[in-house]
């Protein structure tokens, strides 16, 4: 799983001419070496050096001139090679743990980030599915897909949702670009502003985000072990919500997992309520055993199961899908064509060739494996610090901790970002009062000791600060 890709010779000359201008070295209206010149340099061929040029022209940093030879564009103007910093000031909100994973530094550390490390996702298989698609005919190359998507692909979606015990025909899944966007393409059908919409506290960060966008108003139920409270879901139906959105399977933070009997006791009164609940199965493929799916019990009367493929297969390669009963699925098919057209053919076809390669089910096992590994190793460093799992989860990638008492999550994610360790405040989570005593900890990301040096070091601060610094 080793990142072993080397640079072409030609993308060697381009980078060398990208990095001499952008250090200014080669400034706006300057004369390129010869491509004789540059051959020799490099220990190139001549003609390998044109075709570096020629790309570079079509990028408008470079420009040929007859008899003159190439030269710095005079529009170019030279920009910093790393641009980036971590934004100290930003506060915490739901998308203070994105904007800071997504921004950061190569060298930074991401304990709080949500994917896997890059060397434990399939590479191999994601590049021979990358050439199974470069045949594909020439429709599938230039042309639009149909409106519900890449149809191999939501076939076998349907096949593998049968081991969770849901029952779907491929004709009520809809692809998407992302789980993301299905999320947002539910919202845009049965939500107006003002709307109310139940969610788990703490959630998955990007409910907060998207929600806000959508200008409802939240009520966060609290999760427990074994599911959302049901005593707190039963008060939150007086405000008569249109849904309720919360993970399947592994929940995002906490890890649990809902069990059969709060699984059918919330089913009930969602039904009662006509309330809709949305579960985003995104962590299926990490699970030992299934938990209960509401979609499994309800049959999509009043559930809607989405899902993607970025924690297991590739964060890069986007691809979600959405399963809902036919007449919901014909009017989110109108929006997906109104809003954004179609789906993605090459990325749903790149996603179903690396699905279906027998690679995948050997890598999925790994994974399983060494995320357990790094569940317990994870645990076992924080430990010594005096930070403790709200549970051990059952399988997955998060720990859900708590700090010591008197620490706040929100200071010490600020503290460990200056020395570039980003974590995962409980802030981000939730906007509970004791939300800002826990961090969300991604064990697959967590095997560096760095991390947990800082963490000793911004604990002692805190605690060196006095009570009514921490």
């Amino acid at each position: 799983m080793e990142n072993n890709v080397k640079k072409t010779k030609i993308e060697i000359v381009m980078q060398s001419v990208r990095e001499k201008v952008a250090n200014r070295h080669l400034v706006s209206g300057a004369r390129l070496p010869s491509v004789r010149a540059m051959a020799q340099e490099f220990n190139f061929s001549v003609s390998t050096v044109v075709e570096a040029y020629e790309r570079l022209v079509t990028e408008e940093l470079i420009e040929a001139r007859a008899g003159a030879g190439y030269f710095v564009c005079s529009s170019v103007r030279a920009y910093p090679l790393n641009t980036v910093e971590p934004c100290l000031t930003r506060e915490i909100d739901p998308l203070w743990i994105s904007r800071q994973s997504l921004e950061a530094k190569p060298n930074s550390l991401k304990p709080g980030c949500g994917w896997m490390p890059a060397n434990w996702m399939p590479e191999a298989a994601l590049r021979k599915a990358l050439r199974k698609t470069s045949r594909t005919e020439p429709d599938g190359l230039v042309s639009y897909s149909t409106p519900a998507g890449y149809a191999p692909l939501r076939h076998l979606i349907a096949r593998r949702m049968e081991m969770t015990g849901v029952y779907s025909l491929p004709e009520q899944i809809i692809l998407s670009d992302s789980g993301t966007q299905s999320i947002d393409l539910i919202c845009r059908l049965f939500l107006n502003p003002g709307d109310v919409v139940l969610i788990d506290d703490p959630c998955y960060f990007n409910f907060h985000a998207l929600l806000k966008v959508h200008k409802v108003e939240t009520i966060a139920v609290p999760f427990t072990a074994q599911g959302p409270d049901i005593a707190a879901f039963q008060a939150a139906l007086a405000k008569r919500p249109r849904l309720y959105i919360t993970n399947a399977g592994i929940h995002n933070p906490t890890g649990a997992s809902l069990s059969i009997s709060t699984a059918y006791q919330i089913l009930k009164l969602a039904e009662a309520a006509q309330l809709i609940i949305i579960e985003d199965d995104i962590f299926a493929d990490l699970e030992l055993i299934p938990a209960p799916r509401y979609a499994a019990l309800n049959g999509f009367h009043q559930v809607i199961q989405i899902g993607s493929f970025s924690k297991t297969l590739s964060a890069s390669i986007r691809c979600g899908y959405i399963a809902a009963k036919p007449e919901w699925v014909e009017r989110l098919i109108d929006l997906k064509i109104a809003t954004c057209f179609n789906s993605n053919h090459l990325n749903t076809e790149i996603i179903y060739h690396a699905l279906t390669d027998s690679a995948y089910r050997k890598h999925l096992d790994w994974l399983r494996l060494h995320l357990a590994e790094a569940m317990s190793k994870t645990a076992g460093n924080l430990k010594k610090l005096d930070i403790h799992p709200w549970l051990l989860p059952k399988a997955g990638m998060f720990l859900w901790c708590q700090l010591p008492a008197g620490y706040q999550a929100d200071k010490i994610s600020k503290d460990s970002l200056k020395h570039g360790v980003i974590l995962a405040p409980g802030g981000a989570f939730s906007s509970s009062p004791t939300a800002n005593q826990f961090l969300r900890f991604n064990v697959a990301q967590s095997n560096h000791k760095k991390i947990y040096q800082i963490l000793e070091k911004v604990l002692n601060k805190q605690s060196r600060a006095g009570s009514t610094d921490i």
